[in-house]
């Protein structure tokens, strides 16, 4: 399958991964061939790219169609969750977690922590799917981590919860279209506390849940909020959901300011590294996780073009890049591959969109 931003999708082209609605409902199944009509729609509802069927890459396959189909159910279930968190309903949150533990359970059995943050992603306009991509990011961390299936899946649910306190924060402020003034700024800087006042107040919530919704905006370098703690002050799990938190944050479009393309995310969580956030937690970020998704078209430093065919463990800036020798010629398959964890002097420039 080849990754293909919605702008450059061509009529009659067929579609390589089903489109999902923010209910879960199946827009487009995959295999059907697109009209104009349904990639006019596709790019209405804020579909950024697809994937498409490409005989050149029909060996690069990138569907997992449970974890579709769990986060579906998760994202349906985020409401209730919520709810009955912030109304101390100790049963129904008990009830309400099960969905979130068996995404969580299902990455750990598959175990494959090598993963694309494209196929993490969903899109920018779906309620609570910040917090439904942050958790699935931790629970990749925190199996790169060595944890415990159990301690995995708590910090699974401190990141499903970590911004719980907005709901104690005025709608006028979180709603509001351009910069938050001064005194703004400083009630939403209180939401990290109000979290932690509203788990509290639930014996089903554990310490670890309720120390990363308290602090998952501190900085190892006193510089965070709402306590200013220091490196060793701070809880690991909280560390993790911070870098988790920040490169989910950026990634999606702002009312002041437009996201960040993977990579410059990517740069900002390493240039952080020991100021923001942990070196150890930033290391396990870049042994985790890929910033270039398979069958990705990319242009290299050296002009070529190609697409991401595989990637190599530790090196997510790294992959393994199929160039064809006739790369306009979309039936040509006479290719070759360039592996640019052995052609150190070649970079990739950009993803081409």
């Amino acid at each position: 399958m080849r990754l293909e931003f919605i702008n450059n999708v061509k009529e009659d082209e067929v579609l390589g991964r089903s489109i999902f609605s923010e209910e879960g409902q199946v827009l487009l199944k995959a295999g059907m061939k697109l009209t104009n009509n349904y990639i006019n729609k596709l790019k209405q509802i804020g579909v950024l790219y697809v994937y498409i069927q490409d005989e050149r890459l029909e060996d690069v396959l990138v569907e997992d169609e449970k974890l579709n189909k769990l986060k579906q159910t998760t994202i349906r279930s985020m409401s209730n969750v919520m709810k009955n968190v912030h109304d101390f309903n100790g049963k129904k949150v008990k009830e309400s977690f099960k969905e979130i533990e068996e995404i969580i359970g299902y990455i750990i059995d598959v175990g494959d922590v090598n993963k694309s943050l494209y196929d993490i992603k969903t899109y920018d306009n779906y309620t609570y799917i910040h917090s439904l991509d942050t958790c699935i990011m931790t629970t990749f961390m925190g199996m790169s981590c060595g944890f415990t299936e159990n301690r995995i899946k708590e910090i699974g649910i401190g990141a499903i919860l970590h911004d719980i306190g907005k709901i104690k924060v005025p709608s006028k402020i979180i709603k509001k279209k351009g910069r938050l003034t001064e005194e703004e700024f400083k009630e939403i800087k209180k939401h990290p506390i109000y979290g932690k006042r509203m788990l509290q107040k639930n014996i089903k919530i554990t310490d670890t849940i309720t120390k990363i919704v308290e602090q998952h905006h501190e900085r190892v370098d006193g510089k965070g909020y709402p306590y200013g703690l220091k490196s060793s002050e701070i809880s690991p799990m909280a560390k993790i959901v911070c870098v988790c938190d920040v490169y989910d944050a950026v990634s999606n479009d702002r009312c002041y300011r437009a996201k960040f393309k993977p990579n410059e995310a990517y740069e900002l969580i390493l240039s952080g590294s020991g100021s923001m956030f942990d070196k150890d937690m930033v290391q396990k970020f870049r042994h985790t996780f890929a910033i270039y998704p398979l069958g990705c078209h990319i242009r290299l430093s050296n002009n070529k073009e190609g697409y991401v065919v595989s990637q190599n463990a530790g090196y997510p800036d790294r992959p393994i890049i199929r160039i064809f020798n006739d790369f306009l010629d979309k039936d040509s398959k006479i290719y070759y591959e360039l592996d640019l964890l052995k052609n150190p002097n070649i970079t990739i420039e950009e993803i081409v969109r």
